[in-house]
């Protein structure tokens, strides 16, 4: 039986349904429509009129935890597409065989510019690339440096040329006016939004936690899909008060919990509901997530990067390397292991993604110097064809064994 929906997920619901609501809505009405990849600044967006923004990978996240994922998949491979390219790309590639027949948003509305990056993985402008053919849409990529240190001051510039560079297109393509203002307003409705992200993070650092790393699955979506809006700030504090009120109550996700486990890697978005169970009934909670804890924050740290309320292309361009993809080992290393003490976590889970290879190439040398007993598992993040549940379990059983002994 599934626990009953709490304030936060009706919340969450109703906000993701009216969100793309929104936006077929405004797309239809004549909006200019972006289509992004998940680390471009939307909060640009924000400075224009009448702009409207997609995010295909979150899309393609909700196909696949809504048990549609594989079958997606299977259209974009029937027309040529590899088995072993990204599931988010052959989800968002498949989607588009049939304007969203399957679709639990009806698709998204079609673009009128295309931008992707290169720090998340390359693949991002292969795949973007796809629509700029089938569609002949504009294409623009964002450069982004790969870090082994942290951000170098001409690599932040190299940045924030960049930006301007895509805001200058932006007002050629869409016959609008940029606004500062504007602009400056969307990064500060996202700081605040983050704030309460972390506190909602960090009540976790209680033994039992009121939440699980699942939670923070399900509810990363608006700061993919709303970033720059006062709704984030709303749904993220709605979040972060219901884990308080959970504390003051002694409801905890696991009330026998044991064991204290960090995730590495992309939610398995078709296994949420069933590992999470299953892992609660062996009195184990995933309390944290790298997935989810480079929210907001700069890299080699899973800690807040300050917004000073000043000026708003150097806070984007300094958090652009915030998603773990584009760190090398000692970086993530550095900040798996203050999550790692913070959190009082007993045991590391690396998921090996088959679909996302730039953030499981180091996993075997994260787990070779991990401080706590770890393990390492094989899981698709939304082709679930590529997962075997009862293999995983036997991994999972057995690091629960290494920590208790």
């Amino acid at each position: 039986m599934s626990k009953p929906k709490s304030q936060a997920d009706k919340h969450l619901s109703k906000i993701m349904i009216q969100g793309y609501m929104d936006l077929h809505q405004k797309a239809s009405n004549g909006a200019f429509c972006v289509w992004i990849a998940i680390n471009v600044p939307s909060e640009i967006f924000a400075g224009f009129d009448n702009m409207v923004y997609a995010v295909p990978e979150s899309h393609a996240a909700m196909c696949a935890g809504k048990g549609i994922g594989a079958d997606m998949c299977e259209k974009a491979e029937n027309i040529g597409y590899s088995m072993d390219l990204c599931s988010y790309a052959r989800i968002d590639i498949g989607n588009s065989t049939d304007n969203g027949k399957d679709s639990p948003t009806f698709g998204l509305p079609k673009p009128d510019l295309l931008i992707s990056n290169n720090n998340n993985c390359a693949l991002l402008a292969k795949w973007f690339d796809v629509h700029h053919r089938q569609w002949d849409v504009p294409h623009f990529i964002m450069d982004i440096p790969f870090c082994y240190t942290p951000q170098q001051a001409k690599d932040h510039a190299y940045i924030v040329s960049q930006i301007k560079d895509l805001i200058g297109y932006m007002e050629k393509l869409s016959g609008q006016k940029f606004d500062i203002n504007g602009f400056k307003d969307a990064v500060q409705n996202s700081w605040n939004g983050i704030v309460q992200w972390k506190r909602f993070l960090n009540t976790a650092k209680n033994k039992p936690s009121p939440i699980t790393a699942f939670d923070s699955f399900v509810h990363m979506a608006p700061f993919l899909t709303l970033r720059g809006t006062q709704a984030l700030k709303t749904h993220f504090k709605l979040l972060a008060d219901e884990a308080d009120r959970k504390l003051e109550n002694q409801q905890y996700p696991v009330p026998n919990e044991k064991y204290r486990l960090f995730w590495d890697n992309i939610a398995p978005w078709h296994q949420l509901r069933k590992m999470s169970r299953r892992l609660a009934e062996l009195d184990a909670n995933i309390v944290g997530a790298s997935y989810t804890s480079c929210m907001g924050t700069v890299e080699g740290s899973f800690d807040l990067h300050v917004w000073d309320n000043d000026d708003p292309f150097d806070y984007i361009a300094r958090t652009m390397n915030a998603y773990m993809c584009p760190h090398g080992m000692t970086l993530r290393h550095a900040s798996m292991k203050k999550a790692i003490d913070e959190f009082s976590v007993d045991g590391v889970i690396f998921a090996s993604n088959r679909s996302c290879k730039p953030y499981s190439i180091t996993q075997l040398d994260q787990k070779k110097r991990c401080s706590v007993p770890a393990v390492m598992i094989e899981v698709d993040h939304a082709d679930v064809r590529k997962y075997s549940e009862e293999s995983t379990f036997i991994r999972l059983e057995t690091l629960l064994e290494r920590i208790k002994s």
